[in-house]
């Protein structure tokens, strides 16, 4: 069984990526925290650090397609290829397949029979932070 542990990354779209760098800085008073010149960033925001990301439209999986061009919330999976997987055999359509975007990030996503689009991530910082957060080491904290 391939688990969705929780949210990871909301990615959003913008054409004019310097615009919304300016206006989104303001919005959460605070630089991105990684940068792809021209092409994506992202802030860890709020209380569990959620991750915020601005995609610059030109690399939008669906950007030729057609299709919808709202936000993609990914959910965090151990395998981002086997939730890719999973979710086609469960009926799911191809979106943008499994891709690496740096060691230990994986990104997919499939349209739901819905026409929905549904993504998946194995994210590094996700599991820093169910790490963090695990009974565990909450003991270890207490003690």
């Amino acid at each position: 069984m391939t688990t969705l542990r929780g949210f990871t990354t909301v990615t959003f779209f913008a054409d004019d990526l310097d615009a919304a760098r300016a206006w989104y800085t303001s919005v959460f008073e605070q630089e991105p925290y990684f940068v792809r010149d021209g092409a994506y960033l992202e802030w860890r925001v709020g209380d569990y650090q959620h991750e915020f990301g601005l995609l610059n439209s030109a690399y939008a999986p669906h950007r030729h397609t057609g299709e919808a061009t709202g936000a993609i919330i990914y959910w965090a999976v151990d395998d981002a290829e086997a939730a890719y997987r999973r979710l086609l055999g469960l009926g799911a359509t191809p979106h943008d397949k499994p891709v690496e975007r740096g060691p230990g990030y994986v990104t997919a996503s499939v349209l739901d029979p819905f026409g929905n689009i549904l993504g998946v991530m194995r994210n590094q910082h996700y599991d820093d932070v169910r790490a963090l957060a695990s009974p565990e080491r909450q003991d270890q904290r207490g003690r």
